[in-house]
């Protein structure tokens, strides 16, 4: 089963599949090309020209490394740590030595052998540099400590849920006993859920279905108030996504934006798969009112920090407010993540 280990930085070669990997890189080695350029120029005027003639060598090289980089991730991380770092430095030193050829072919270069094993050992040194940078970042968040973080991020959600779903159980007990019940049958599967281990992912009909459970018991409290649309897209059940990814903006929408508000509201939920990405937003009444919005942004900076701690930066959490015809407004959360699907 996937789970945080996967996507936490924990192995000393970092996973070139990762588009914060990726970005890292980028801008490791521009910084490095920038420094150097400030070396070799005589003055700071010509600083950015240097850097711009060096640009033309460098981001074909570093971009054709990467894409090499990404196809071969997956064989890279396979094999034992220093002979994947090895693996790396020998794929950009080959490929700046093919480019360096090529470039002479195309009458575009004439330095020599000896141009081309300079920029071969540059190379090496940048690419060096990157993996000790990656190797470092790996001792310092270590799987250990990810999934310690994460599970401390989850028991922050986690009593606040259940309180809140507690309470509206106990105001049936007099009134709908027989109900009553039901509801507590249907914590209990909440409270199973919320016992599993959290460093796991999870299909998206399991969080799914979570979140119909505590919508089923809030709906106890708010009775016709509370109205939920769901838009589900066709998206393969077996998808999977972070525990308690949806269900604390759910109860953020509930109690921060139908209960204060005394009126009728709907909630909208909607998943869509486009490409390699899940978009799930959601979309609920805007009341006024000051320790709400403070709420749901400590929600939402809880959610997106145990995002970075899954997906790194393949993830983002994006909010926005507007105001509907009627002058209502409305607030909108959407959160895009990459596609996973569970291993065979």
């Amino acid at each position: 089963m996937l789970s945080i280990k996967h996507y936490a930085t924990g192995h000393p070669v970092p996973d070139f599949r990762n588009f914060g990997v990726m970005l890292r890189i980028l801008l490791g080695v521009n910084l490095g090309a920038l420094a150097a350029a400030l070396a070799q120029s005589p003055g700071i005027d010509g600083w950015m020209a240097r850097f711009i003639e060096m640009s033309a060598w460098t981001q074909p090289l570093l971009l054709t490394t990467l894409v090499l980089l990404y196809l071969l991730a997956r064989v890279i991380r396979l094999l034992p740590p220093r002979w994947g770092q090895a693996a790396v430095v020998l794929l950009a030193v080959v490929t700046t030595l093919l480019q360096a050829d090529f470039w002479r072919f195309m009458g575009l270069e004439n330095g020599g052998w000896q141009s081309a094993a300079r920029a071969a050992a540059l190379t090496a040194l940048s690419a060096g540099v990157m993996l000790l940078y990656f190797a470092m970042r790996a001792r310092m968040f270590s799987p250990a400590l990810a999934e310690a973080r994460l599970q401390a991020l989850t028991a922050r959600i986690r009593p606040h849920f259940l309180f809140n779903s507690l309470n509206a159980v106990l105001s049936l007990i007099r009134s709908e006993p027989r109900r009553a019940e039901m509801a507590l049958e249907e914590l209990a599967d909440l409270f199973r859920a919320l016992m599993r281990d959290h460093r796991d992912l999870l299909p998206l009909a399991d969080e799914i279905a979570l979140c119909r459970q505590y919508l089923d018991l809030e709906k106890l409290r708010l009775g016709d108030r509370l109205d939920v649309v769901w838009e589900i897209a066709d998206i393969p059940a077996d998808v999977t996504v972070p525990p308690l990814m949806l269900q604390p903006l759910l109860e953020n929408a509930v109690y921060h934006g139908i209960e204060p508000s005394g009126e009728a509201g709907t909630i909208r939920v909607g998943f869509a798969r486009k490409g390699d990405e899940l978009h799930v937003w959601l979309t609920n009444p805007v009341a006024d009112d000051g320790e709400a919005a403070k709420g749901n942004r400590m929600a939402l900076a809880n959610i997106r920090e145990r995002l970075a701690l899954y997906y790194d930066l393949e993830a983002r959490l994006e909010i926005r407010e507007k105001t509907l015809p009627g002058g209502a407004r409305e607030y909108r959360v959407c959160i895009v993540l990459p596609c996973r699907r569970p291993s065979p």
